[in-house]
């Protein structure tokens, strides 16, 4: 469509401005900087984003929640051997679904998919809490996680599409924070639950009422938003890369039974762990090569952000040090007896201080905009913190434990905000995928490096307790034992427990090693909240304030 050119520069400007909004068939009328798009305000918006943000807080509490329960868990459903799908089963669920969360909000009515994000989640949080077996949790911590991180995705979408521009700085913090708190009182929570009248099960029940309390707010008071108005279901699904999707759902559930199941149920040289290995690498191979010549789908439409592996920048995400949320509370209870409560507190040391750096690097790296010096001294802290954690022995003392989760929790937090801010100045949606393998490879370490050398301490105990203990479910079991035994057993489970600490220590490794390849460069030239925001919702719901951005940075 041609626009003449009658009214000088500005008036051609302005009417090309015009004709693209009309032309692009995903545009919604951005509103003013100043008026906020949507229909309530006053105490009703604000009683609505604290809903929203309380999706956000029971993802987050429901992502560490577990770490403090494993131990009441299996003494009561029983299942030791599949313990380690509590975590694991999560993540890799995570890992599955986050990218296609990310895509469908740009596909259908936002409001509805996250209410069905919510509906999901409640389920998986009532099946975990009316658990009748193990089996049973491990079901319902998938399904739960079907859900969690379409609310986080919808959370932040909700945000971009409802809020001003001088309103999101504040509100993407307000997420930031919840996320937080969520994530430090999980284990505590956890712990309180497992000691309190009403059991542990409620640690999973309270995620009902809460949902409840919120869902008038989710049905009645936001705002319908289809990004895509008049599209037909064909239309949107065909958005959608489904042969990445199944090849890369199929190649981590191979690779991931594989390291759970190697040298426990089977042994790693037998047929079925050497073939979940072959399907695993084929599958993998397979997806490189479909996203890489984008088979089957288009370069805009790949499941996975192949520039995330062509930058130096992105290399830190994969790998995100989850381990010791994990490892510090079984070194507790094995080494000072603590209670599920007990341990948890132990947790937050490492855990404050991290969320206190991510918002000293939040601040800062908007403020100065180089990116590169918090990826080198954050991957350094995090190598120093992990390598002390890997000599701990059994009675060091708890200062210097404290000391060092507290070098970890430093330098994840330098980085780890990092690593989402600037990638998603590049691709759409966060991965979770080197978590959910590094939490699968410390689980295979730890019971594999302890398993075999206790047995031989123990010989007339049977390899399922021997599990439970190293795995916090019977750690009691040490504890009455005869002073010179009980000091054998402890001396191999902290022993396995410290191997762990190798895969944080190779992450660390990974970010300061990548941090000198990263361009010496400012990455926030345009207002940071454009960047919290992946592309496609900006291209959708925030179309002039993109184009004020970029006046902003060329002016």
């Amino acid at each position: 469509m041609a626009v003449e050119k009658t009214e000088g520069d500005s008036s051609t400007s302005r009417a090309k401005d015009s004709t693209t909004e009309a032309e692009s068939p995903t545009a919604i009328e951005s509103p003013t900087l100043d008026t906020p798009p949507r229909n309530i305000d006053g105490w009703k918006w604000y009683l609505t984003f604290i809903s929203i943000l309380a999706s956000t807080f029971l993802y987050a509490l429901d992502v560490t929640v577990v770490a403090d329960l494993q131990a009441v868990i299996v003494e009561e459903l029983g299942g030791i051997q599949n313990l380690a799908w509590l975590s694991v089963a999560f993540l890799l669920c995570a890992t599955a679904v986050n990218l296609v969360w990310g895509r469908m909000y740009g596909q259908v009515n936002v409001k509805w998919l996250f209410i069905v994000n919510a509906v999901i989640f409640e389920v998986g949080s009532a099946i975990c809490g009316a658990a009748p077996s193990l089996n049973g949790m491990i079901l319902g911590r998938a399904l739960a996680v079907m859900g969690g991180p379409g609310l986080y995705v919808g959370c932040m979408t909700l945000i971009a599409a409802t809020t001003t521009f001088t309103e999101r700085p504040l509100s993407v913090s307000c997420t930031a924070l919840t996320w937080g708190l969520g994530i430090v009182l999980g284990p505590v929570v956890g712990g309180a639950f497992s000691e309190s009248d009403v059991g542990w099960r409620w640690a999973f029940y309270i995620n009902i009422f809460i949902g409840a309390a919120c869902a008038p707010f989710y049905l009645l008071l936001i705002p319908s938003i289809d990004p895509r108005p008049g599209a037909t279901i064909k239309e949107r699904w065909a958005e959608l890369d489904d042969p990445g999707i199944l090849l890369q759902g199929g190649a981590l559930t191979a690779f991931i039974l594989a390291l759970n199941l190697g040298g426990l149920t089977f042994p790693w040289n037998s047929a079925r762990i050497i073939s979940m290995f072959v399907v695993a690498g084929v599958l993998f191979i397979l997806l490189g090569i479909q996203q890489a010549w984008a088979i089957g789908t288009c370069p805009s439409r790949r499941i996975i952000p192949v520039q995330f592996f062509r930058s130096p920048a992105q290399l830190p995400l994969a790998h995100v040090p989850l381990c010791p949320f994990y490892m510090v509370p079984l070194f507790f209870q094995f080494t000072r007896g603590d209670t599920p409560l007990d341990a948890g507190w132990r947790l937050l040391p490492l855990v404050i201080v991290m969320i206190v750096f991510v918002f000293i690097n939040r601040t800062l790296m908007a403020k100065l905009g180089y990116y590169m010096p918090w990826y080198l001294a954050g991957g350094f802290l995090t190598i120093v913190g992990s390598g002390l954690m890997y000599v701990v022995e059994h009675d060091t003392p708890l200062s210097r434990v404290y000391g060092y989760t507290v070098l970890i929790g430093t330098g994840v937090g330098m980085f780890l905000q990092a690593s989402f801010s600037v990638t998603q100045a590049v691709v759409d949606q966060e991965n979770f995928v080197g978590i959910t393998i590094a939490l699968a490879l410390a689980n295979a370490i730890l019971l594999n490096a302890s398993q075999d050398q206790i047995q031989e301490i123990l010989p007339d105990v049977a390899g399922a307790d021997i599990q439970a203990a190293i795995l916090g479910a019977r750690s009691g079991l040490v504890q009455n034992f005869s002073p010179d035994l009980k000091m054998r057993v402890l001396d191999a489970i902290v022993s396995a427990i410290d191997k762990t600490y190798a895969l944080v220590i190779a992450g660390g490794a990974l970010v300061a090693v990548s941090s000198l390849m990263i361009r010496r460069e400012k990455l926030f030239s345009r207002p940071q909240v454009l960047l919290l925001v992946p592309e496609r919702t900006r291209s959708i719901f925030l179309p002039k304030l993109v184009r004020r951005a970029d006046h902003y940075e060329k002016s």
